[in-house]
Order: structure tokens, then sequence, then C-alpha cells
């Protein structure tokens, strides 16, 4: 990927603003041939220059992604339709009605390091709890309408053509305090990727009994939709190194732990003063807490349970790991969930990892899907592909030959499983060995 100069940037935010709810459509994380064989470097570059065609795309590239070289949706979508394509996520799994609310948080003992000025590290996060209500709520969309407009290469999509996804839910309904205090997870997405490709997933976990928060990692984020209709998009510099980058979400994980404790207390960290919904600080645990992120974000939760020991329990989906985390020991239960072209036979950071995993540890892996089955693309693209003139053999190069639906299903029944008991003690025999009502999943031993 090259780098966004200033002048172009300036170009981003007057697309955006000028075509708020478009669908930014990610088709192919690059990666370069050094990752690709599984030979990175400790410090290998958190981007790279342009994406290549080889088979093994689970490397942490930009997993905001781009369409596929021989694709141009602007000469595509010149042919015109008769209406928006109304783009759907999968509804929740789970018993419970799930709310949601996002919080502008600022943490003032950290300058953010991809701006100048000693600017303070600001984030966005969005939180999915179980709600007890959610009559007269909105139903929130799936992004915010400025940062709808958010991959480089979707300038060819307007409104007119795709409408983004409505979720399955409702903004700041009151939170279920019959459930009693409710397990916190945390979600961390891929590179120059945004919080809301986690939702499918956030969502369900939420309909399960969990509060879950994804953060936008912003500057690496390629765009994050502050209040006021600000938006702030990817100034990463070039040659920015993997593992750095780690550390800096894994600090902003931290910061957000924190935050945590001053909603358990009574408190409101957001500073806009943006209203919590009723219930909230009744229900938060913060003494049950895992992390689970994909690609860059799943290698994330390793380096910060490393940094913050209040982390019980992580799961990596399909991110290749960096720097000195994988070499240290690790005592606190740990998922490894692969994708069907990665796992520790082609990925030395994994197998460097794996041993130093001294508690809980399972690794499986979900054949017939590929790196970006793991987020909410993996539902999205294919809805659109005729629109963009892809052909079927080109959504399966990128997403794999697993059926979208089949594929949301599994991750969330095996991260659901795997944080029930290791978050709440509750006995699952799924993780013990090969199902056969989910033959799609191997066990690598």
């Amino acid at each position: 990927m090259q780098h966004r100069r200033p002048r172009y940037r300036r170009r981003l935010i007057a697309r955006a603003l000028g075509t708020a709810g478009v669908l930014a459509v990610a088709l192919g994380a690059g990666v370069t041939p050094s990752m690709a064989a599984g030979k990175a470097s400790d410090r290998q570059s958190a981007t790279g220059s342009s994406p290549d065609e080889d088979s093994t795309n689970w490397a942490p590239e930009n997993d905001s992604a781009a369409l596929p070289k021989d694709t141009h949706p602007a000469a595509t979508l010149s042919r015109g339709r008769a209406s928006a394509v109304q783009l759907k996520l999968p509804a929740p799994s789970g018993p419970y009605k799930v709310g949601t609310f996002s919080q502008h948080l600022v943490d003032k003992s950290r300058t953010d390091p991809y701006v100048s000025g000693n600017r303070a590290r600001e984030l966005m996060v969005t939180y999915w709890y179980p709600a007890s209500s959610t009559s007269g709520h909105p139903v929130a969309p799936w992004m915010p309408s400025i940062s709808g407009a958010h991959f480089l290469y979707s300038r060819g999509l307007s409104p007119q053509q795709v409408t983004l996804p409505q979720t399955s839910s409702h903004v700041l309904a009151p939170v279920d305090t019959k459930l009693g205090k409710l397990p916190v997870l945390l979600y961390s997405t891929g590179l120059h990727s945004d919080r809301a490709m986690g939702t499918a997933l956030a969502e369900d976990l939420a309909s399960r009994g969990y509060i879950v928060i994804a953060v936008d990692h912003t500057h690496d984020a390629s765009e994050v939709q502050f209040p006021g209709n600000r938006l702030e998009v990817n100034t990463m510099p070039a040659g920015s190194h993997s593992s750095d980058t780690l550390n800096v979400r894994a600090a902003d994980i931290r910061f957000v732990i924190n935050q945590l404790g001053t909603i358990a207390k009574g408190g409101n960290p957001d500073v806009d003063h943006a209203k919590l919904p009723s219930g909230l600080s009744k229900s938060v645990d913060t003494s049950h807490i895992g992390m689970f992120g994909w690609s860059l974000g799943g290698a994330a939760v390793d380096t910060a349970m490393q940094l913050d020991h209040r982390i019980d329990a992580g799961a990596n989906l399909d991110g290749q790991f960096f720097g000195t985390a994988p070499s240290k020991d690790l005592s606190r239960p740990f998922m490894l969930f692969s994708s069907g072209t990665h796992n520790r036979n082609n990925d030395s950071s994994w197998r460097k990892l794996w041993p130093h995993l001294k508690g809980y540890r399972v690794d499986i892996q979900l054949h017939g899907s590929r790196h970006l089955s793991f987020s909410d693309n993996e539902w999205l693209v294919p809805q659109v592909a005729p629109l963009l003139g892809l052909s079927p053999e080109q959504v399966q190069q990128q997403y794999g030959s697993i059926d979208p639906d089949r594929a949301i299903k599994i991750q969330r029944v095996y991260l659901a499983a795997f944080f029930d008991k290791q978050l709440r003690g509750k006995h699952t025999t799924l993780l013990n060995g090969p199902s056969g009502s989910y033959p799609e999943i191997a066990f690598v031993r």
C-alpha cells in the first residue's frame, strides 16, 4: 500500500462528506514475499508497497484491503442500476437483545505517535451489550454516515448503488441488569481496517451475555469519525514496523480497560460527556476480561496480554505475530483460530508462540476459509460482487469456498465456546476435538 499524501487525504475527506453511506468493499490483503513464506522479521514493516498474487494472504499488509488490480468499480457502475443494493448483516444468534453506543476517549498520558504537534492519543470505541428492552431506541448503522465512505478503492460507489447495512443493535438501550455482572471482551481489527469490521462477531457475543468493546486505533485505521463529523484518516508513516504498531495498539487496549474501571465506579470517561445506557455501571465485570482480534488485531492480543495482566484470555483470528511478545511465556488461556491457508505449518511466528503458551491453549483451523473470512466482508462482499463485476472465482480467491453464513456461524460458536469456558467456567466439549456438527474445524495438535 502506498501512503496517502496530505493533499489526497483532503480529497478523501471531501469525498466522504459528499458520499455518506457508501460501502467500501474490501477484497485482497496483499503480502510481501517474505511474509508469505512465513519468514517475516520481528521488525517487518506494517505496510507494504503493493499487493501481490500469493495465495498465502494472512499477513497484515493492509486489512482495509484493495480491490483486485483488474477491477474497476467506476467503469462497472456506469452501467447503472434501478435501485440501490441494500446490504445486510447476519442477525445475532444468542438469546438476548443487543444495545450499543460509542465513546470518545482521550488518553492525556500519551501523545499520538502518528501525527505531529504532541496531540494526546484519541480513540473512538463501540460497545455492544445485552439489552433488557429495545423499544424506542433506534437501530444503529453499521458505520457512521461519513466514515461509511471508508476505503480507498470505493470511490466508484455511491448511495445510489449501495446502501450500508443496519445492525441488529439499538442505540443506548438499557443494559439487562438481571443478568448480573457481565464479562468484557475487547476487539482489535486488522491493519488499516475499521472497528465496524468485527460487528457480526461482536453483536453475537453481546447477544450471548457479554459486553464487547471494539477499538478504532486512530491514524492506523483507514478512517475514524469523531463527534462533530470530524474524520481522522490513516497517517501511519511509511516503513512503520509492525512490532511498534502492536505496542501502540496494546497501549490503546490498556487505556480502554482503565476507562472500564471508571464506568464501574459510576463515572463517565467520554470527553464529550455523551450519555451512557442505564445499568451499565452495575453490569461491567472488570474481573473477567477477554480479548480477540483479527489479523494484526489478533497479533495485538498477545502483545496486550503481555502488557496488561487484567486480560484473562485471548483469541487470535488468523493474525501473524511480530516483535518479542511470541517469545515470552504466557500463562493465561489462548486460542489460535486460523483460515484454511494458514497455521503453524507455514507461519514461523505461530510456531514460536506455541511452546510459550503455558496455560490452556487450543489451535483450530477453519477449512475452506481465507484471511478476509474473519471480517464482516465475508458476509458483505458476496452481496455486492455482481455490482462490481466480480466473478465467483474472484470472490472465492479472497474469501474461500466456505459459505459465508456457515463461516460466520462457526466463528461465532467457537469463539463463544472458548470465552464461555475461560471467563464463565462453562463446561463445553466443543474444544476437546473434532465435532460432527462442525466438520470444517480441524484441531492442529
